[in-house]
């Protein structure tokens, strides 16, 4: 294997991991929820500085795959799903986590342009971007099969989805009990399909 397809498997994993930390901040912004010695326009900082960090990563993780002579991807390959001949529907689960990703940026850009419902309900599109994201680094990944990479599955996989389980029972103002135990039960079903889809 040469350097270019170790920078794009490099660049796609930090930006999972960028991706899962951004959806993070996003959840704990939705929920209000305060931070110790974080005030609310610091955490906004840091999320859009999260998200731009994401970007360059996957800009890197794209260049490392056009680059790479080991599989060898086309533009057209990198742009359109299911046209490639490396896992098709593996790698169209990432271009189609990217485009979507894309199109999400784009809502950002026009926040003050576009009602904020419509922005708010596009913005629900980035748990599919991590979704899909996670189907794509656990599928398409030469790295599935190392215990790093599960960690970092699994990882996120637990704190991404005990983190929505919390802020739903938060928003339906379930009991105290509900509220604590919605993101660990949420955490310890959402790893246990991300190991199946491991270990398939």
């Amino acid at each position: 294997m040469n350097l270019a397809w170790y920078i794009a498997r490099a660049g796609g994993m930090v930006a999972f991991g960028l991706l899962t930390a951004s959806v993070l901040l996003g959840i704990v912004l939705a929920g209000r929820k305060a931070l110790p010695r974080w005030p609310r326009f610091a955490v906004e900082d840091v999320h859009r500085f999260v998200g731009m960090l994401t970007w360059t990563f996957i800009g890197v993780h794209v260049a490392g795959l056009l680059v790479d002579t080991y599989i060898g991807f086309t533009l057209r390959e990198v742009l359109i799903p299911f046209t490639s001949s490396y896992r098709p529907a593996a790698t169209a689960a990432g271009i189609v986590g990217a485009e979507l990703l894309a199109a999400i940026g784009i809502t950002n850009q026009l926040k003050d342009r576009i009602p904020h419902s419509f922005w708010r309900r596009t913005h629900y599109l980035n748990f599919a971007v991590w979704a899909l994201s996670l189907v794509h680094g656990i599928t398409a990944g030469t790295d599935t099969q190392a215990g790093w990479a599960q960690l970092l599955y699994l990882a996120s996989a637990t704190l991404v989805v005990g983190g929505i389980a919390w802020r739903i029972a938060r928003r339906r103002a379930a009991g105290p009990w509900a509220v604590r135990l919605a993101p660990v039960i949420g955490g310890l079903v959402a790893g246990e399909f991300t190991l199946a889809l491991i270990l398939m």
